[in-house]
């Protein structure tokens, strides 16, 4: 007969850590919001790292996977693709064995090149050129002190994110913003990782938009990201590495705001329960294991901690893509946004003029231009005639869990329905890997004037697509599915 046991995912493996600050210039382009009225930076909140995590199995040291987690909102495809290409060539990977994912601050700067007249944007180019070799310095670190690592896997929870596909009833109309009536997955997953010293690395991977700053910040900031982080360094000798989960819909209740000193607040809020789930992990390689009643007051269960049975696939280690041919919507012409900018900036122009016109006006005008502007970079990136486009998924298995990594940014509903339907197996889903991609809906929030699905290039029914090419993939590896009969 088994012997009872209060389960914890487990795992092993080589583990290395490296990090390294990737601060841009202090006046940098700074344009994330299209309602802000101002375009440069005046300063530095909290600066912005990028953490680089080496991972290998314990037997197999060569056979490394790293992944770089960097304090930046995005990039698009032409960004990304050159940084992915010098990263892989300094760090010899393969794509599988390769993940640059973004914290998605909304408060870093802007990366696009062809912003490069824009003011600050003349820091746009060198800072892109460096970033690699920014990434590959901590790489060397992490590589460096490549070591044996237990894991452990807690589930905690926090209320930060909201749901934000909030309906304004008075003006008929969706906005981006705290729903009261919405569902929100407030699921918190921490790993710890440690060696015979103490932890080493404590990961939190948690779902909410980093957009507690917006337009009237002026700062370079992380978000909530860097007080978060701070807490927990502060309290555990580990480094502490934040991945941004399936936030599609989820965001910060008190958000949208300049005052940084909020978003340190809200920082705090999940940095505290980080900390409260770690406290509530079991000893490095160990789970609570039933050993004899005992007679008291009344008979108790005399429970002690202990190694997990050899059975069990704490040293598992694989990793695997999963590639998506997934359609798209009907995209608007590059000549149509061209058109719809010029008419926006006529406006704009006409506005300024008029000295009797609010600050509001020309609020709207530089934002709808700035919407359009984003627009025709993803439809320039799209060739003519294309249908589908690919999609790949980078699933890596250490021990007992299993990392979900994508690009683009799925609604909350990916991972609540995957970790729904394997509910043994603890699922990291960590959006923004690799690549842009595009916002991803559920097939029922389409068509109802929504943001997402306005900004959005990947057409209904790709996030159902992408549950089940995931699904298929978790159960090829042998996880057990939950019986859809109860799945409530």
């Amino acid at each position: 007969m088994p012997t009872p046991t209060l389960h914890t995912a487990l795992g092993r493996c080589q583990l290395g850590i490296g990090r390294i600050d990737i601060t841009p210039p202090a006046d940098a382009y700074h344009r994330n919001w299209g309602a802000a009225l101002h375009d440069q930076a005046e300063g530095i909140h909290r600066p912005l790292m990028a953490t680089c995590l080496c991972i290998a199995p314990v037997d197999d040291p060569e056979n490394l996977h790293v992944l770089f987690g960097l304090d930046l909102g995005w990039m698009r495809d032409t960004e990304m693709d050159d940084v992915l290409s010098s990263l892989a060539a300094g760090t010899g990977r393969a794509p599988h064995q390769l993940i640059v994912t973004f914290s998605h601050t909304h408060a870093s700067i802007n990366l696009d090149r062809e912003r490069a007249q824009e003011p600050g944007g003349e820091h746009i180019a060198p800072y892109l050129d460096a970033l690699p070799g920014l990434c590959l310095q901590a790489f060397e670190q992490a590589r460096s002190n490549l070591s044996p690592v237990d894991i452990s896997v807690g589930r905690g929870h926090c209320d930060l994110a909201v749901e934000r596909d909030f309906r304004d009833e008075e003006r008929d109309m969706f906005v981006c913003g705290p729903n009261p009536e919405g569902e929100s997955d407030d699921t918190l997953i921490v790993l710890r990782a440690d060696t015979e010293q103490g932890a080493r690395l404590v990961l939190a991977n948690y779902a909410c938009h980093p957009t507690t700053l917006a337009w009237g910040n002026r700062l370079i900031s992380p978000d909530y990201i860097g007080a978060m982080r701070e807490l927990v360094e502060q309290h555990s000798p580990a480094t502490c590495l934040f991945l941004q989960g399936a936030a599609g819909n989820l965001g910060p209740a008190e958000g949208f705001v300049g005052d940084p000193a909020v978003a340190d607040r809200n920082g705090r809020q999940l940095g505290h329960a980080v900390l409260s789930t770690l406290e509530g992990m079991p000893p490095a390689g160990r789970q609570l294991t039933y050993e004899h009643p005992i007679v008291s007051g009344a008979t108790v269960g005399v429970w002690s901690w202990a190694a997990p049975d050899a059975s069990r696939p704490v040293d598992c280690f694989r990793s695997e893509t999963v590639d998506l041919s997934l359609p798209i919507i009907d995209l608007p012409t590059v000549e149509q946004i061209e058109a719809d900018i010029d008419s926006w900036l006529q406006r704009q122009q006409q506005a300024e003029a008029d000295d009797e016109t609010v600050t509001e006006t020309v609020r709207e005008c530089r934002a709808r231009v700035e919407r359009c502007r984003r627009m025709l970079r993803k439809v320039q990136a799209i060739p003519s005639g294309t249908s589908h486009v690919d999609v790949t998924v980078w699933m890596w298995q250490i021990g007992e869990c299993v990392w979900v990594m994508l690009g683009g940014e799925p609604y909350q509903q990916l991972q609540q329905n995957l970790r729904r339907r394997f509910p043994g197996t603890p699922l990291l889903i960590i959006e923004l890997c690799n690549m842009s991609q595009s916002y991803m809906l559920p097939r029922e929030r389409y068509g109802i004037g929504l943001y997402q699905e306005e900004v959005a290039t990947l057409a209904p029914g790709c996030l159902e697509a992408l549950e089940e090419a995931i699904s298929e993939r978790l159960l090829t590896w042998g996880m057990d599915e939950r019986p859809v009969a109860e799945i409530g």
